[in-house]
């Protein structure tokens, strides 16, 4: 794929991310493991017959599926049951075909090297079938099809008929619902669809441009479940739950305890399907307020009508007291459910039941014209990052909770999916965690065909408006219920035309849509929409830290949807899976070859920029391992700083910050490329970078003018708090040590300055030698809250703001920090305990101390959880990790993670750091 030119006006680089819709509560059989390493195990033998209950609804289990090509046999003939599939493959019921080839051993794994090379794309150049069989007892009740997810199209067929064209299923997000009750029999049944080929660049489905290499069959198949629904003559549709929260004025005076009123409003679309008229009494229960409704309804044969439940006309949807929905570490997750069910005649015809939360989302523009948003009336700084699919568009729940989870832990509160919008559960664990969602549109193909001059996207036509269309009203019926979804984004790089927003805002009006909707994640202006508020001016590759505290390009005001320094190197456990020894070798020795797993685009193939500046400011790399440890350093100190410097400017009086989406959290494969964890959920130096930054009570210093700063993200303010600020060379001697204590700071991402360093400061009696900076803060008990420690340089990092583009500023001047290659090797020891609790789950503590003498710190000590072999026991959460001791100081660190037997023998700890030997303890257990 080659690299477009980007208009100056979006400084922009990307096409689109990946997430899928899915309909369906069933889980597939998936290729990830709850650790995150691509599970590639073999299919079933043989597509499973879904057995579908009275009056219920089954997903589809798996299909069989083969080349178009290959086979001979009539349409009809391949969907009548009993037709032999012996000699197709197997396919999970939601898979990609690629997913379906590796699953079954056909193709290699193509996240190792560049081992999907060897894949053949023509194998994929032509319709596949995908055949599934359903089971009914009788035929007494209607049955229907309901699906989303074709990638990118396809005829379907029941039972030897055809029931719909590829022309009518179109696109990803469309929804489909087919009544196939004239058609079904009692027994087995069958369902097939003839898929088409996909082309982000011609279909409004998915692609990944410069994200990763893109898989050979461009994600073709059906990724979303295929529901089997048997209802009675009575169904009710596109049941919501419409929340009205009673904001208090001021901002802030909303509490997770003293929470304001609200009114709920139920709605759905209730249809008779008979021929006759027929009286239906519908129930809607909502499950924790003994709310129980009850209205009948008439209906004329085949008439549908909205069914509305209104407090003006059942006062006990007001409630004086809900229990409110917030954010992690803002308040509860409390959800409700609601449970609707259709009678006729006093039996049950049909209904549906889901959950939702009462909260209140907005976002005013500010002074200065950045996007700000309020939650349930209390002011939320936007934390995020950009979340991945898996390249193969294979689900699990539990490693999709395991994300969830790391990125949370990591301070985080937002992802942003820009397109390859994920299925229900991952909302659903949104919703229970408290991650909230920018889901939206992507850029570049053909959702921006229209108006993105330098995209790869076709032109629209008729039909397309209709799938734009059909896309977002299905996608808004779908997510709106879901307190975990902050806003839709109708736009990525480039706003849509202005018939296309209209018809995406009345989609969106017509679902009762409860949340801001944004033009654009770039800086334009509609005519409807009004200003977008947010800003995408990158960067998207390697920028010093001191880049983020200038409030220009990418530095630290109004709301940047999507930046960061680019590269990011993972551990060198995941190197070791992710490249060929041959590739590891260039990785360090030839810093600008091109790397498979970075980008296929021309501006991003390479490390070029990354290792150039890693060279300058700590060395060149004298081996594989020397050049992943300044690799960690490097991250580290970055990613704290982008982070720092965007929470110390929210409470600027002018421009502020309001919003920042690291680009990216995680990447869909084995990459060396935007992501602060790697496939396999391992956390080097971004992720902890990361981690300090956010902490929700923190100390922090300020690139730009020395100053060092207490930033409070919890709700409650804090005092009697203690700051520490010291200065040391890299020998150990001490240049500056200041103590202020009595410190306040506010609440709810308040900020207090402590003091500010000196402005020069002679390491060693060089001028451009490294100093380290060790930052603590105590509590009025004494207990430390806050560590931080920096690497700084005398001489200042420089950049030429004149020559910069679209994806980053050049550096004409870097810092030195090449001090730190003469840090004394320094002594850590450590103890361990690993508990086992009820469950699954244990804790390992650790104690861990620097036991040397003189002054000089154990810098960066990383702690691993590793099996008998040396690998790396994924997924683990640490308390802490990466930090820095003085000699005589320690540190109680604690990882959670699965009770499991680690392959290879005993749990150990591996103890290693930038000036440290690495050893192994094993913990003792109880």
């Amino acid at each position: 794929m080659s690299e477009l030119p980007r208009p100056a006006q979006t400084r922009r680089r990307r096409a689109a991310s990946v997430t899928l819709a899915l309909l369906g509560l069933l889980i597939a059989p998936a290729a990830l493991p709850s650790a995150a390493a691509p599970r590639l195990t073999a299919g079933p033998r043989s597509a499973p017959t879904t057995i579908v209950p009275p009056g219920g609804t089954a997903s589809l289990a798996g299909y069989a599926i083969r080349p178009a090509a290959e086979v001979s046999d009539t349409a009809t003939a391949v969907s009548t049951p009993g037709y032999a599939t012996a000699g197709w493959h197997r396919a999970g019921p939601r898979s990609t075909v690629l997913a379906a080839l590796v699953a079954d051993g056909t193709h290699p794994d193509p996240f190792y090297s560049t081992d999907q090379q060897r894949i053949p794309r023509d194998d994929f150049a032509g319709p596949w079938w995908y055949r599934s069989d359903f089971a009914v007892p009788d035929t007494s009740e209607r049955t229907s099809l309901d699906f989303s997810g074709v990638v990118s199209a396809a005829d379907v067929y029941v039972n030897g008929r055809q029931v719909a064209s590829a022309a009518g299923v179109a696109g990803m997000y469309t929804r489909h619902e087919l009544d196939i009750t004239g058609l079904v029999r009692a027994g087995t049944n069958t369902v097939a669809f003839r898929i088409q080929p996909n082309d982000p660049r011609k279909h409004l489905t998915l692609g990944w441009l410069d994200w990763l290499q893109p898989p050979p069959d461009a994600n073709m198949g059906i990724v979303r479940d295929v529901l089997v629904h048997r209802r009675g003559s009575v169904s009710l549709h596109d049941a919501h739950v419409v929340t009205s929260l009673h904001v208090p004025s001021p901002v802030g005076a909303a509490t997770a305890s003293t929470p304001a009123p609200a009114d709920l409003t139920v709605k759905a679309r209730v249809r008779n399907d008979s021929p006759n008229t027929t009286t239906a009494t519908v129930t809607a229960a909502i499950g924790g307020t003994g709310i129980v409704l009850r209205e009948d309804v008439t209906l004329r044969a085949r008439e549908t009508r909205t069914l509305v439940f209104a407090p003006n006309r059942h006062p006990r949807l007001r409630l004086a007291r809900p229990a409110l929905w917030w954010p992690a570490g803002m308040g509860p997750q409390n959800l409700y459910e609601l449970r609707l069910t259709a009678t006729v005649a006093g039996h049950r015809s049909d209904s549906v039941r889901h959950s939702f939360g009462i909260r209140d989302v907005r976002a005013p523009l500010d002074s200065a014209g950045a996007r700000r948003y309020t939650i349930n009336g209390r002011p939320l700084l936007i934390r995020g990052a950009g979340w991945s699919a898996d390249q193969l568009l294979r689900w699990d729940t539990t490693a999709a909770e395991d994300r969830i989870k790391a990125a949370l832990d990591a301070g985080l509160n937002t992802f942003r999916l820009e397109g390859h919008i994920e299925p229900d559960e991952f909302f659903d664990l949104a919703d229970r965690h408290g991650m909230l969602m920018l889901p939206g549109w992507e850029c570049c193909d053909k959702w921006e065909g229209q108006v993105n001059p330098t995209g790869t996207g076709e032109k629209w036509n008729a039909a397309d408006r209709l799938i734009a269309r059909a896309s977002m009203a299905a996608e808004a019926a779908r997510l709106r219920d879901h307190p975990s979804i902050l806003s839709f984004l109708i736009g990525s790089d480039f706003a849509p035309d202005a018939q296309t927003e209209r018809d995406y805002l009345d989609a969106l009006r017509a679902a009762d849509w409860p949340t801001p909707v944004i033009p654009a994640a770039s800086a334009v202006t509609t005519a409807l929409s009004g200003p977008s508020g947010m800003r995408m001016t990158g960067p998207y590759d390697w920028v010093p830290p001191s880049y983020w505290y200038d409030k220009r390009e990418g530095g630290a005001t109004g709301f940047n949807s999507e930046t960061s320094a680019g590269p990011s190197i993972p551990t060198l456990d995941t190197l070791r899976r992710t490249l060929s020894p041959a590739e590891l070798e260039t990785l360090w020795k030839s810093p600008a070859a091109p790397q498979y797993h970075r980008s296929p685009s021309r501006t991003f193939n390479t490390l070029k920029l990354f290792n150039e500046a890693l060279a300058h400011r700590y060395g060149a790399p004298r081996s594989l391992s020397d050049y992943v440890a300044k690799a960690q350093l490097g991250q580290y100190e970055n990613v704290r700083a982008q982070f720092e410097a965007y929470a110390r400017n929210a409470t600027d009086r002018t421009a502020p910050s309001t919003g920042l989406i690291y680009w990216m959290f995680n990447s869909g494969w084995t990459s060396l490329h935007w992501q602060l964890v790697d496939r396999y959920l391992d956390q080097g130096g971004a992720y902890y970078g990361a981690k300090k930054a956010n902490e929700p009570l923190h100390i922090q210093y300020s690139y730009d003018d020395r100053t060092v700063a207490v930033v409070n993200r919890r709700a409650a303010a804090a005092s009697g708090l203690t700051a520490r600020v010291s200065l040391f060379d890299t020998a150990g001697t001490s240049l500056y040590d200041r103590t202020v204590r009595g410190l306040r700071v506010g609440g709810d991402g308040a900020t207090t300055t402590v003091v500010t360093v000196p402005a020069v400061v002679t390491a060693s009696g060089r001028p451009d030698s490294t100093y380290l900076a060790r930052l603590t803060l105590t509590d009025s008990a004494g207990r430390e809250v806050s560590r931080n420690v920096y690497w700084l340089s005398t001489r200042p990092d420089v950049l030429d703001y004149d020559a910069g583009d679209w994806w980053h500023t050049p550096t004409t001047s870097y810092g030195d920090l090449t001090g730190l290659n003469s840090l004394a090797a320094a002594t850590v020891t450590a103890t361990a305990r690993t508990t086992r609790h009820a469950g699954s789950v244990s804790t390992t503590t650790v104690t861990l101390r620097n036991t040397g003498h003189g002054n000089t710190p154990a810098l960066l000590t990383d702690l691993h959880l590793v099996d008998g072999r040396g690998a790396p026991v994924l997924p683990v959460r640490w308390s802490d990790n990466q930090i820095s001791l003085w000699p005589g100081e320690s540190a109680v660190l604690t990882a959670e993670h699965r009770t499991t037997g680690p392959a290879g023998g005993t749990l150990r700890v591996r103890i290693s750091g930038w000036n440290t030997h690495t050893t192994n303890i094993t913990p003792s257990s109880r």
